[in-house]
């Protein structure tokens, strides 16, 4: 009986942890859901803007980016390693010294050393 008793309250306890795994597990989905669906209804205007920007960053990404011509928000979401500061050096040396004129060129920007150049080398079009 004791035996049956330890079997019952086992399997018990080993439902609850399941139970209680898929009710925390199901807040997240709906509100990955709602976090989604959120800028869609927002407004056409707003909307259209934002999924027009995440579509250029996307292809810029997909692509290369054009070290040129491309944002700051276009160089952070392509290049590996480059976030808001180093995207934004990456533009204040273009807009001093001009464009760049080889890949090369971009370790000379601050912060931007050989092998985060290096990395970059395929994505990085001029």
């Amino acid at each position: 009986m004791k035996r049956g008793i330890n079997a019952f309250l086992l399997s018990l306890a080993m439902m609850m942890g399941t139970v209680g795994y898929t009710a925390h597990a199901a807040p997240s989905a709906a509100k990955n859901e709602a976090t989604q669906t959120r800028p869609e209804s927002s407004g056409g205007a707003q909307a259209s803007k934002s999924q027009t920007a995440q579509d250029s960053v996307l292809k810029a990404s997909e692509e290369g980016v054009n070290i040129n011509t491309a944002t700051a928000d276009e160089l952070a979401q392509a290049l590996n390693g480059v976030g808001g500061k180093k995207a934004q050096a990456i533009i204040s040396y273009r807009e001093e010294y001009g464009p760049f004129k080889s890949i090369d060129d971009l370790k000379q920007v601050p912060g931007m050393g050989d092998a985060l150049v290096e990395r970059n080398r395929a994505w990085i079009k001029l």
